[in-house]
């Protein structure tokens, strides 16, 4: 369906710069649009590998390990089905931690290591468990302290202060995690009641 949306989109601006006389608009669209493309694209490489390196140096240093310690008490009652010694625990927190720390490339793998292992608790079933259904809202949610991408693009757009945007960023996915996770709770106790009539 979205090609389709694109290709409308694009036969109408061809079609609308060749009814005006400028087509060449067309072609100055589409090389400024990949030049700017390749600028954004080889600043975020540079910011990503960056925080990438350094979530590599927290790892080693134990400051990971020490947040997941932090985050254990709340993932075990986020997921109490989950048992805590469990890979799937560890993986949850792991990506829970990528998540707060801004890096969401590095959230990505681990989130599907995450959904694998509660796939194994969920003993092959078809339809999602209550455990699957938190985690996708909260990393969906995405309580973030460090948004590691969004500075990278404010960098290479020239902002003079890329990280003046963190702590409204950490205040918002709060919020929302938070309604997250309460409207998690909702559901699930709705559903426990219409198993229990």
């Amino acid at each position: 369906m979205i090609n389709y949306v694109w290709f409308l989109m694009i036969a109408a601006g061809v079609i609308t710069a060749a009814s005006k006389g400028e087509i060449h608009l067309v072609t100055e669209g589409v090389l400024k649009g990949s030049e700017q493309a390749v600028l954004v694209a080889a600043g975020l490489i540079g910011i990503i590998s960056f925080w990438s390196g350094m979530m590599n140096i927290a790892q080693e240093a134990g400051v990971t390990r020490a947040l997941a310690r932090l985050l254990g008490p709340l993932a075990r009652r986020l997921y109490p089905e989950v048992p805590p010694g469990h890979p799937a625990m560890g993986a949850l927190v792991a990506a829970m931690s990528a998540n707060i720390l801004g890096l969401g490339n590095a959230c990505t793998p681990l989130g599907l290591k995450a959904m694998g292992h509660l796939q194994e608790l969920n003993r092959g079933r078809a339809e999602a468990s209550d455990a699957m259904c938190t985690f996708m809202a909260v990393t969906s949610s995405s309580l973030t302290v460090i948004p590691t991408t969004i500075i990278a693009l404010r960098l290479t757009h020239g902002s003079e202060v890329p990280t003046e945007i963190m702590g409204p960023i950490a205040l918002a996915t709060l919020c929302s995690t938070a309604v997250a996770v309460l409207l998690d709770a909702l559901l699930r106790s709705l559903g426990r009641r219409r198993v229990l009539r």
